[in-house]
């Protein structure tokens, strides 16, 4: 059997050849905006990451996550999942191995993560952050249940 790691690698090492890979996401740290374990990323080779990417990071030097960035100070790098209430991760910008460029569906739809709406979108989302925990809570016992069982 394949570890995770060594899927991540394959996948990393693909996009540093210019490929774009899709990559399933796990867990439910992107809600609402990316759904684990039902969509997937598209993931592109890094060109310059700035806030509000999201990206294929290895964290805390022990393991690689798709999350947010929400500061950059030189090269020290903050990421935090959209479904995130709390805690954040801290990684270098050589550490981002990958960008995320579009969410997967299950249908295989593409839909592209920087359009003016979704950016706008994530925006309001962090501003939600001190209320997060109750809109997930309800997004998670109507919304997320709902579409879980439709697929």
């Amino acid at each position: 059997m394949v570890s995770d790691n060594e899927i991540i690698r394959n996948a990393i090492a693909l996009v540093n050849e210019g490929m774009r890979v899709t990559f399933p996401v796990k867990g439910y740290s992107m809600l609402p905006f990316i759904i684990g374990s039902k969509e997937s990323v598209d993931l592109v080779k890094p060109d310059k990451v700035k806030v509000g990417d999201v990206v294929l990071a290895w964290v805390e030097g022990c393991r690689y996550v798709v999350h947010r960035i929400i500061r950059i100070d030189g090269d020290r790098v903050t990421l935090m999942g959209d479904g995130n209430i709390a805690g954040v991760e801290h990684c270098r910008t050589d550490e981002v191995a990958a960008v995320a460029m579009a969410v997967v569906d299950t249908r295989g739809r593409h839909h592209p993560l920087y359009t003016p709406w979704r950016q706008h979108a994530s925006r309001i989302w962090w501003r939600l952050l001190p209320v997060r925990r109750w809109i997930l809570a309800v997004y998670r016992r109507t919304w997320l249940r709902i579409a879980l069982r439709m697929s």
